[in-house]
């Protein structure tokens, strides 16, 4: 079996282009992929159009959420020179991957992912037969860069499992050391954003009330007033962490000032502990604001140019491209194809 030891070290992560980009999705994943742009290992991020369209879709809202997603991530300090920045339809090495290894993997195996179970429900048959199929394209998403390391929440841990198991069997039924296991990157909790109404549901751009979540598109008005209305309790803040247990909304709002100020919670307890809610959110408000306003001007900026954002992404798939034909090229080679 290949661990990653012998290939080059490559990040892999892609995001589906569903709209409304919100607070947990900067810092679930865009803020943090910014912050790791600069670690000298190649990183590729990727709009997973062909997995967001296992449902379906309003092909003009696709466009748009697509061309959204790439602003957000420019905006939020993605450099398209440094990372790699693609949209995955236009990288067709994804897809041809993804038919290999829909050879490779087994029904079981994915009757068995949890995702499916849960998007499909007890409406099974009438799921479509890519939903079914997601995780295949997953690894092939991930696997056709030869990824070592993919940045992943808990929801998708199993996939990335999975990913590795199709590897696995693909290398020894081949007899071959080809495809990298690769190894996921969990990612701390800091990062899980409540709702702004209710701190035991995750945010989400779902949500029916508006003011449950911070928008990326939200200008400095609209930030400030939704943390203000935020929920909160009658107590003040706690100094110390084991004092926000069974305070969800508290300990939200305490997590959010953390991730926006690169602070351990404990650090932000240590300099707010003791303080009303009525001084906290203003301080919350600005920080937000400070952090989040300038990606929302950015973000409208380049909305308003879609030609540069299909620029930088047609440079992406070029590049990306580059890295995939040549594992594909192998791939083919090592399962029989006749090469041209």
């Amino acid at each position: 079996m290949a661990d990653t030891a012998h290939f080059t070290p490559r990040v892999f992560s892609g995001i589906q282009p569903s709209g409304n980009l919100h607070l947990g999705n900067y810092l679930g994943a865009l803020k943090r992929f910014s912050d790791a742009q600069n670690n000298g290992i190649e990183s590729i991020y990727c709009m997973v159009d062909l997995h967001a369209i296992t449902v379906w879709q309003n092909p003009e809202d696709l466009r748009r959420a697509t061309r959204e997603l790439c602003a957000g991530f420019i905006a939020s300090g993605i450099d398209p020179e440094k990372s790699i920045l693609i949209n995955q339809s236009q990288v067709p090495e994804h897809a041809q991957l993804a038919w290999i290894f829909n050879c490779v993997a087994r029904m079981g195996w994915m009757q068995r992912m949890t995702q499916w179970k849960d998007k499909a429900g007890k409406n099974q048959q009438n799921a479509s037969l890519g939903l079914f199929a997601y995780p295949s394209l997953m690894a092939a998403d991930i696997l056709i860069y030869h990824a070592t390391h993919v940045p992943v929440g808990e929801d998708q841990k199993q996939h990335l499992e999975l990913t590795r198991d199709i590897a696995a069997k693909f290398n020894h039924d081949y007899g071959v050391d080809f495809f990298p296991l690769t190894e996921p990157v969990i990612e701390g909790a800091a990062t899980r954003v409540m709702s702004l109404r209710d701190g035991s549901k995750k945010m989400s751009k779902s949500d029916p009330s508006d003011m449950s979540r911070i928008n990326l598109t939200d200008d400095a008005d609209a930030i400030a007033s939704k943390i203000r209305k935020a929920r909160t309790d009658p107590d003040a803040l706690p100094s110390e962490v084991e004092g926000l247990k069974d305070r969800a909304e508290a300990r939200n709002l305490v997590s959010i000032y953390a991730a926006l100020a690169d602070q351990e919670i404990s650090a932000v307890l240590a300099e707010v502990g003791g303080k009303p809610f009525s001084e906290f959110k203003p301080m919350l408000a600005d920080l937000a604001v400070a952090k989040l306003s300038p990606i929302s001007t950015e973000m409208t900026r380049l909305m308003q140019t879609p030609d540069e954002i299909d620029r930088i992404l047609g440079n992406g798939a070029a590049r990306a491209r580059a890295i995939a034909a040549p594992i594909l090229a192998k791939t083919y080679d090592i399962v029989g194809m006749i090469k041209s």
